[in-house]
C-alpha cells in the first residue's frame, strides 16, 4: 500500500540561516538492488580522481553503512537507544557541512540499503515496503541539500530470481511455494515504490533507469547521476553476480542444508513458475508504461540506449565474482559469467 510521509522542511530564521551556509549538491543512487549498483559503485570509485577535479565526492555502502549511518535506521536492537537517530542525523549534518566547506559542489551517495534490503522483501513478500520511512529519515538527515535521486529498477521476475540466489548464497531460508506465491500476488509493484520514495523526497528529481537498458553501462548510469558528460574510462568488470544452480548447491550443502530443495539443472535459477513469471513480467510493463506516460510528474524515466536485441547473456568483457575482489583484493579468482 502506498502512503505518504511527512517529512519537516524547516522555515522562516532556519531557511535565512540555510541560504547563508556553503551550497553543495547531494544526489543519491539507492539502487535498486540486483541492478549492477555493485559494479556500478566500483566504476565511480576508478573515476574518483576525475571525479575530485570537479569538485565531486563519492559515498559507497562501505562508508555509508560504518561510518556515515549507523542509527538513522532504527533497528530492533536499537529501540532503546532514544538518541541513536539524532546521532546519526547529526553525524550525517556534520560530516556534509565539511564536504562543502572544502569546495566539494557535488556529493554522490550510493548505497541499494538505503531502500530496504533483499531479506526484509522477502519476509514481506513485497518489493521495499519501508521505502518512505527510510528515505524520509535520509532526506531529514541532509536538511534539504538533496537535489537528485536516481533508482535503477528490474523485471519483477528477474528481481526476485535474482535476489532469492542473492540471500540463498548469504544462508538464508530457500523461498517455498507458498513465498513465491504469496509474492507473485502481493499488489505492490515499482509504481509504489516510486511513489513512496516521492513522498519521502519531495520536489526532488528522481531518475529511474530500466536495469534492462543500463546492464554493463556504468558511465551513462553515472552520467544521469550527475546531469552531465564525463570523459570514459576502460572498465569491463561485471561485479558481484548472482551464484547459479550449481553454486547453490555447493552452499546450501556447506551449510548443512539439503541441496535437493533447488531444482535440478544447470545455469540461473529460477524459483517461480512460467504463469508466475509472466504475470510478474505483466506487471512490469504496467509500471514502465506508467512511467513512459509522465509517472504523474513524480518521476522521470530516462532510457539510455535501449539495445538493438534481447541479448541473451552479458555485454562481452571481464566479469568477476566474490566479495573478496569486490574489496580491492587483486588477486582474487575470476570466473566466466552467467546470467546475473
Amino acid at each position: 500500500m502506498t502512503h505518504a510521509i511527512l517529512v519537516h522542511r524547516p522555515g522562516g530564521a532556519a531557511m535565512i540561516c540555510r541560504m547563508g551556509r556553503a551550497l553543495m549538491d547531494v544526489i543519491l543512487h539507492v539502487g535498486a538492488h540486483r541492478t549492477a549498483t555493485t559494479t556500478f559503485q566500483h566504476y565511480i570509485r576508478a573515476q574518483e580522481t576525475a571525479l575530485a577535479q570537479q569538485q565531486v565526492h563519492f559515498w559507497g555502502p562501505q562508508q555509508v553503512r560504518k561510518s556515515v549511518f549507523p542509527g538513522l535506521f532504527r533497528k530492533a536492537a536499537l529501540q532503546n537507544r532514544r538518541h541513536a537517530g539524532r546521532r546519526a542525523t547529526g553525524r550525517v549534518s556534520l560530516l556534509t557541512a565539511k564536504l562543502a566547506d572544502k569546495g566539494i559542489k557535488q556529493l554522490i551517495v550510493s548505497d541499494e540499503n538505503m531502500i530496504g534490503t533483499c531479506v526484509q522483501n522477502f519476509r514481506s513478500s513485497s518489493l521495499y515496503p519501508g521505502v518512505g520511512e527510510r528515505m524520509a529519515r535520509v532526506a531529514a538527515a541532509f536538511d534539504g541539500r538533496i537535489t537528485r535521486v536516481v533508482l535503477s529498477l528490474r523485471a519483477q521476475d528477474l528481481w526476485w530470481a535474482s535476489a532469492a540466489a542473492f540471500i540463498v548464497a548469504r544462508g538464508h531460508a530457500v523461498p517455498d511455494a507458498g513465498r513465491c506465491r504469496a509474492i507473485t500476488q502481493h499488489p505492490r509493484s515499482w509504481r509504489d515504490v516510486i511513489t513512496d520514495l516521492a513522498c519521502a523526497v519531495p520536489d526532488v528529481d528522481i531518475q529511474v533507469v530500466p536495469f534492462e537498458n543500463a546492464a554493463g553501462q556504468p558511465q551513462e548510469l553515472l552520467e544521469t547521476v550527475l546531469g552531465q558528460s564525463i570523459s570514459p574510462i576502460s572498465f569491463d568488470r561485471w561485479l558481484n553476480r548472482s551464484d547459479d544452480l550449481a553454486a547453490l548447491r555447493r552452499i546450501i550443502e556447506r551449510n548443512g542444508g539439503d541441496p535437493a530443495v533447488l531444482p535440478d539443472g544447470a545455469g540461473r535459477w529460477q524459483p517461480f513458475t512460467a504463469d508466475q513469471c509472466a504475470a510478474m513480467r505483466e506487471t512490469y510493463a504496467d509500471d514502465l508504461h506508467w512511467l513512459t506516460a509522465g509517472a504523474d510528474g513524480l518521476a522521470r524515466l530516462t532510457s539510455g540506449h535501449p539495445r538493438t536485441r534481447a541479448d541473451t547473456s552479458l555485454p562481452p568483457g571481464q566479469y568477476t565474482k566474490g566479495q573478496s575482489y569486490d574489496k580491492g583484493h587483486a588477486n582474487a579468482p575470476t570466473e566466466v559469467a552467467q546470467h546475473r
